[in-house]
């Protein structure tokens, strides 16, 4: 394993545990040259999932890559890495368990807006205007006219129920 610091391929393991998953492997490392520490995950292999992009072009799933998006979005929000890192995490199981191995963008997207609108609605219309490409003003307002009516009914449920 490569030091993200100095970059020499010699470590050693420190500590070794199951991610919150038990799908995966979190091993501390410490690098022989620098003595500096670092956290690397394990993963079983599987089957790559395949993201079909707008232009039909195909690459592999990234997950940093979208955990990458949707950190940009919760920038300068009260919005765990943590939180972050479930949500992603959601959206991979749900992708591996759809059992289709090639996906669009336009899904994983979607799933993406879910997870946010669930953690921080400032951080879900961020994402939703750049990944929805907003043409001009009424259009973004028409998607918050939208995100305030659900917050107005999910509101009228909840004080119904108290009643």
């Amino acid at each position: 394993m490569k030091c993200p610091y100095c970059g020499e391929s010699d470590s050693r393991v420190i500590d070794s545990r199951p991610a919150d998953d038990g799908e995966r492997i979190r091993r501390r490392r410490e690098c022989l040259s620098c003595q500096k520490r670092f956290t690397t995950y394990e993963v079983v292999e599987t089957v790559p999932l395949m993201v079909m992009k707008k232009d039909k072009s195909r690459e592999a799933f990234n997950r940093q890559k979208l955990l990458n998006g949707m950190m940009r979005a919760c920038e300068k929000r009260p919005v765990s890495y943590q939180m972050l890192e479930t949500a992603v995490d959601n959206i991979e199981q749900t992708l591996l368990n759809s059992y289709e191995r090639e996906i669009s963008t336009v899904y994983v997207g979607e799933l993406a807006m879910q997870e946010l609108k669930n953690i921080d609605e400032v951080a879900y219309v961020r994402f939703a205007s750049v990944y929805r490409q907003f043409g001009d003003i009424d259009s973004f307002m028409e998607e918050l006219k939208e995100l305030l009516n659900r917050r107005t009914m999910k509101e009228d449920a909840s004080e119904d129920a108290r009643e």
